[in-house]
């Protein structure tokens, strides 16, 4: 069987050099590259250092030189080799850890437990690496806040679509108001009623008024509208 050739991305020389010798001494990988600057990384990258040694797995320093460079690093080294990039830090830095993920990382590891990286490798190399548990809720987080947008974005939407005449309409109909009713109400012909409603209908490409009065109702429309009375 071939070996899991590594790549470890380090800016402290004396920890890459005993990582280095740890993991060769795995008989089933084998460190072929290493950069202790980001610059060196990124230039080695750009002459293509995957062409005369592929990786196919990455160690990549979270922070290099003070600054988090191995996030950009790791979106580079995943698109440029196709390997897998497992993230080093000395501490669990949320937000750092999750952008790295954003960009390409599938794990990633606290330095002081070094003797689990070899595994790590193995899992990283066969795609089973696990979520780490922060790592997962932050991605909760992330997909919580973007339905939030998506939804907000979907009720401007609604509203800047429907009038408020329009909207006082659907109110009525979802109080369970007939046609009729809503005209002798707003002292309008049933025919101005039925036009209304039709209006909507073709606006919010709907089939029912029922339906159309409930999606206004759901994203809060009505209680949006009553608000704004209540400060006139």
């Amino acid at each position: 069987m071939d070996s899991i050739r590594v790549w470890i991305v380090e800016d402290d020389h004396d920890w890459l050099r005993g990582l280095v010798a740890y993991i060769n001494k795995e008989p089933d990988m084998e460190v072929v590259w290493t950069a202790s600057k980001a610059e060196d990384a990124r230039q080695a990258l750009h002459e293509g250092i995957q062409q005369s040694s592929p990786a196919d797995v990455v160690l990549m320093d979270i922070m290099l030189d003070g600054r988090p460079e191995g996030v950009l690093l790791a979106e580079e080294a995943s698109v440029s080799t196709g390997a897998k990039v497992i993230m080093l830090t000395s501490m669990e830095e949320k937000e750092l850890i999750f952008r790295s993920f954003q960009a390409g990382a599938i794990d990633y590891q606290i330095k002081s437990d070094f003797e689990s990286l070899p595994d790590a490798i193995r899992s990283a190399y066969r795609s089973q690496s696990p979520i780490n548990a922060a790592v997962a809720e932050r991605m909760r987080e992330e997909f919580r806040r973007l339905k939030q947008l998506e939804r907000e974005f979907e009720i401007k939407k609604l509203g800047d679509l429907i009038t408020p005449s329009e909207l006082q309409l659907l109110d009525l109909i979802d109080q369970g108001y007939t046609q009729p009713q809503i005209a002798d109400k707003l002292v309008v012909s049933i025919r101005t009623v039925k036009n209304h409603v039709n209006h909507i209908l073709k606006k919010l490409n709907l089939s029912g008024s029922r339906e159309a009065a409930n999606k206004a109702k759901e994203m809060g429309l009505f209680h949006k509208k009553n608000d704004e009375d209540s400060t006139i």
